[in-house]
């Protein structure tokens, strides 16, 4: 029958507008007092009556997965190494797949040899133009990009309050275990530890190398023993015996860090060398 569903909601409307007032003899002058702490219970689906929350007295808590302006992840100050360094490489993929574009990045160079370096130099966030999707998160391969909880951000300035630089958006990685525990833990069993990808990473490779050295360090299996033969003499079991004693106690393989620094270098400068040729080349095809 027509007019069945709005009549079904106007008798839900009716029913919590008297249940408010019910409501209010149960607890008396309690309920919007800090006498009693009924706020969850007020919240929760045993209340009946009003929902309404006094904020900003009374504040919803929001959940885990809870998405508004992003903000990078940065060590913690404790951190043994690298205190306060950023997680973000500067590769610009959050700034690509950002749906408003209101992200800008600028990477950092080395003042000496003017070669870039994985890390921001400048980063802004329009908060007026995000739109919370989270899809810089999603994206991020190095974890380097989180949604905040914050969302108390009003302001009657909006050319320089509302645009956030590095100075602003940057949290201790502390904070986001904090604010998201469940997902911080998720996403450090994917990368295979607490620590920075790139970090992990690296210990991996050092542990590699230890291993493999470690490895080689090892004399080789001793044969097993066979009859000894008539064509066996003492003088062969003489050279034999100074000849064992020398691979047992020979110093284990060690790997020259400044070798390969050095190799590395000389890599470097080949490529730039052949890089510099073509360019003159070209320029003096297009003469």
């Amino acid at each position: 029958m027509y007019g069945m569903g709005i009549l079904k909601g106007l008798g839900i409307t009716i029913k919590h507008f008297f249940a408010t007032y019910t409501d209010e003899i149960r607890y008396g002058l309690r309920k919007y007092t800090k006498a009693v702490d009924n706020f969850q219970i007020r919240q929760g689906p045993e209340t009946k009556g009003i929902f309404t929350s006094m904020y900003p007295d009374e504040k919803i808590a929001v959940p885990e997965r809870f998405r508004f302006v992003p903000f990078l992840v940065v060590n913690d100050d404790d951190h043994p190494d690298a205190p306060g360094a950023d997680w973000c490489t500067a590769c610009g993929i959050c700034a690509k797949v950002c749906p408003p574009q209101c992200i800008w990045i600028v990477r950092a160079s080395d003042p000496n040899t003017g070669r870039p370096v994985p890390r921001p130099d400048e980063f802004y966030i329009d908060i007026d133009i995000c739109m919370n999707c989270g899809f810089c998160m999603e994206f991020c391969p190095f974890d380097a990009i989180k949604m905040d909880h914050d969302y108390e951000l009003a302001s009657y300035d909006r050319t320089t309050v509302h645009i956030h630089d590095h100075e602003r958006l940057i949290k201790p990685f502390s904070y986001w275990k904090s604010i998201a525990p469940t997902t911080a833990t998720e996403e450090a069993e994917a990368r295979g530890g607490w620590e920075h990808i790139d970090v992990i990473k690296e210990r991996k490779k050092r542990e590699a190398a230890a291993a493999r050295a470690a490895a080689a360090a090892q004399p080789a299996a001793a044969p097993a023993p066979q009859a000894s033969t008539a064509a066996e003499t003492p003088a062969a079991a003489d050279v034999a015996a100074p000849v064992a004693e020398a691979v047992a106690d020979a110093p284990a393989p060690v790997v020259d860090e400044a070798e390969e620094e050095r190799k590395k270098a000389e890599r470097l400068a080949k490529r730039e060398a052949a890089l510099a040729r073509k360019k003159a080349k070209q320029e003096g095809g297009d003469n």
